[in-house]
């Protein structure tokens, strides 16, 4: 164990340098000395880091099981709704949003947590402070997501999407995140490099953008809600950026932190890198309207809001050059390397979501496209093919750090890897297939009479339509269009399987390593000899 303190200044550029005892040594033995120190100073950082991040981690695995596990049930619903119908718990209404706030605020903020706290560390090259302080504030979090979850499955819970948590568990949460950010706050106060790493930037600001977001939409939600219209318009203001100025925000500081990392290279262009996240910040926030399309609000609002999703084209070419540029010629590095896989995966859904968003903000497009399923299947492709494959290649690549130990098994990594991946891509690809179906015809069963008119003539289209409610007892197309949707569902079922599958994979390697039952870590592992040269430390 390196106890004894060490010299944080870098060596001159003169023909000697100090080896730390007195002794001047050559220029490639000073270069030695300081990767010695260096390495010294990183062991340092990671064994302070090492509980309060690891605590996070396994929090993270242990909501990821158990958001998965409610995801299937209400899948299964969907397309089996008599399954478990007779216990109030697990009813749709209820399971649903305990599924989408397990993800969120369990897997997704503890995952996201730990590695902010890790990455700012090793950037700010100084050991945490306020461990004790994170320990207590993922506690209070933790306790927080169980007691909003049990209160949604009681029929406690509030009605605004990823706010249904009531105000005691809320307010859990939110002295859970002011604990943990004090830490990262002081650890960045104390930092031996003074200058800002990109990655920086976007941590900084994400644990100044979410609280912002949070205080907003609690004071105006929860204790004496505005009521109204006003509340759709508050609530996807806060969904929109929670989305991207949160979990967006943390996702790309980790790609930007790992892929020259991984790849050997310095990242592209810091000016890009500016662009990209000043625009993010200028913008992300005006896009909270552009679900509301023809909902009862003002027109300006939802104007702005569609003008400002489109500007997002600006961050999203921005970043996604800057991650290409930085990755062209190493792509032989993906196949080996485990974190690489994950991260650059996630690099290529945050280009497809951002495109998909930019055309679902649109008014043409949106008034098929809302409230079908094609929804959803960018939601998933966007928190889950962008941000939890971030979260899985992060902690591939920072929890060996933390325990001194490599994963204990290549093939439970590449079940995990093509699992999820495959899973993600077939349920992303039925459910916007099924969407674009559902949406096409809903638009077509919303004016019935007038179709019936336009293929036949008004006389005969009239006649047709009064036949067709006779036949259906005077129901219109609406059930059709439902029932059409169930092979869909099914599918997305499938998807979901092979996405727990692939979560169980992870769990145990998590497990294992944390455990003490992988063999210790001498380098970083591969999964395959693949290509020539191997990742970076």
């Amino acid at each position: 164990m390196v106890t004894a303190p060490f010299n944080w200044r870098p060596h001159s550029r003169g023909r000697i340098a100090d080896d730390g005892h007195g002794s001047a040594v050559g220029p490639q033995q000073a270069v030695d000395v300081e990767a010695a120190r260096a390495a010294r100073r990183r062991l340092v950082i990671d064994r302070s880091c090492r509980v309060p991040c690891l605590v996070l981690f396994c929090s993270a695995v242990v909501w990821l099981l158990a958001g998965t596990l409610l995801a299937m049930i209400a899948s299964f619903k969907l397309h089996e709704p008599r399954f478990l119908a007779d216990f109030a718990p697990l009813t749709f209404g209820r399971i649903r949003p305990a599924h989408l706030n397990v993800v969120a605020y369990g897997w997704a903020f503890n995952a996201a947590l730990a590695s902010l706290l890790w990455i700012k560390c090793r950037l700010a090259a100084t050991p945490l402070r306020g461990g004790a302080l994170v320990l207590a504030g993922a506690g209070l979090w933790n306790v927080g997501v169980l007691l909003g979850t049990l209160a949604i499955l009681t029929g406690r819970g509030h009605s605004t999407a990823w706010l249904e948590f009531p105000v005691p568990a809320a307010a859990m949460l939110y002295g859970g995140f002011a604990l943990v950010a004090i830490a990262a706050v002081l650890s960045l106060a104390a930092r031996r490099v003074r200058r800002l790493y990109v990655s920086q930037w976007y941590l900084l600001g994400a644990l100044l953008w979410f609280p912002w977001c949070f205080t907003v939409a609690f004071i105006l939600l929860m204790p004496a809600p505005v009521g109204g219209v006003t509340e759709s318009a508050i609530g996807g203001w806060y969904t929109r950026n929670l989305i991207g100025l949160w979990f967006s925000a943390v996702g790309v500081a980790i790609i930007y932190y790992l892929l020259p990392k991984l790849t050997g290279r310095p990242l592209y262009s810091h000016q890009l890198a500016l662009l990209g996240f000043w625009a993010l910040a200028v913008c992300y926030p005006w896009t909270g309207m552009r679900h509301l399309i023809a909902g009862p609000l003002p027109a300006w609002a939802i104007t702005v809001s569609i003008a400002a999703s489109v500007m997002l084209l600006i961050p999203l070419l921005a970043v996604t050059l800057n991650f290409h540029k930085t990755i062209r010629g190493r792509y032989r590095l993906v196949g080996p390397s485990p974190t690489l896989r994950f991260i650059v995966f996630a690099a290529v859904c945050y280009l497809l979501v951002g495109g998909q968003g930019v055309l679902l903000a649109l008014r043409s497009v949106n008034e098929v496209f809302s409230l079908t399923h094609t929804i959803i299947g960018h939601a998933h492709l966007g928190m889950y093919g962008f941000f939890t494959m971030a979260m899985f290649g992060a902690m591939y690549y920072i929890i060996p750090r933390l325990t001194g130990r490599e994963w204990a098994s290549v093939g439970l990594i590449r079940i995990h890897f093509w699992c999820v991946g495959l899973g993600l891509a077939l349920m992303v690809g039925v459910l916007t297939a099924g969407g674009i179906i559902q949406g096409l015809e809903l638009n077509r069963a919303a004016a019935p009479l007038g179709h019936y008119i336009d293929e036949h003539g008004l006389s005969e289209g009239v006649g047709a339509f009064l036949s067709q409610l006779q036949v259906r007892g005077g129901a219109v197309d609406f059930l059709d269009v439902t029932r059409g949707t169930i092979p869909w569902l099914e599918l997305r079922t499938l998807s979901g399987m092979m996405l727990l599958a692939g979560h169980i994979a992870f769990a145990v390697l998590v497990g294992l390593n944390v455990a003490g039952h992988s063999p210790p870590r001498p380098g970083p592992m591969l999964l395959s000899a693949a290509g020539r040269g191997r990742p970076l430390e």
